[in-house]
């Protein structure tokens, strides 16, 4: 396991400016700001993710949104399709993030629990494009995984996301 060192220089990945202020990474070498204080930690010989960061770098508030499933404001399910709930629970998610005065700008970590992989997979290309509708193209460090369900029996999805707002 490599030991984190400082880079020396941060590429801020909206203005294309750099500047010399230090972020961490595992490989020494430049990497990719998200956001001017969340740094995507990148190790130059991994192949680049695609709508996901490997790392993220922040510092600022933490917040935390718990499990968010594909019922509306009224804890209802109003459809049993597995995009529509991601979907919502996308809105869901930035409803949260909307009373800390934040958004998906900021988010560093997303966790989704699905419970179909096969689905999952199936559908990528309309989920990227309820992802990039919903936050833009802001990539969180992100995981996913497969469960035999979730609480509520209808859930197909829950997703829960850490967020770093800059002080």
């Amino acid at each position: 396991m490599n030991s984190p060192s400082i880079a020396p220089t941060v590429t801020d990945t909206g203005t294309g400016a750099s500047a010399s202020a230090p972020a961490i990474a595992h490989t020494g070498t430049a990497v990719n700001a998200q956001h001017s204080a969340h740094t995507s930690l990148q190790p130059p010989h991994w192949t680049a993710p695609r709508g996901y960061a490997n790392g993220i770098a922040a510092r600022g508030t933490m917040v935390f949104v718990g499990g968010q499933i594909g019922w509306n404001a009224q804890q209802l399910f109003e459809t049993d399709d597995f995009i529509a709930q991601c979907a919502q629970a996308l809105r869901n998610v930035l409803d949260v993030l909307k009373e800390a005065k934040t958004g998906p700008q900021h988010i560093v970590r997303m966790t989704w629990y699905v419970t179909s992989r096969s689905e999952y997979n199936a559908r990528l290309k309309e989920l990227g494009a309820v992802y990039r509708q919903h936050m833009g193209r802001n990539f969180a460090a992100m995981s996913c995984v497969e469960v035999s369900a979730l609480m509520e029996a209808r859930a197909k999805v829950e997703i829960e996301v850490t967020a770093v707002v800059p002080d």
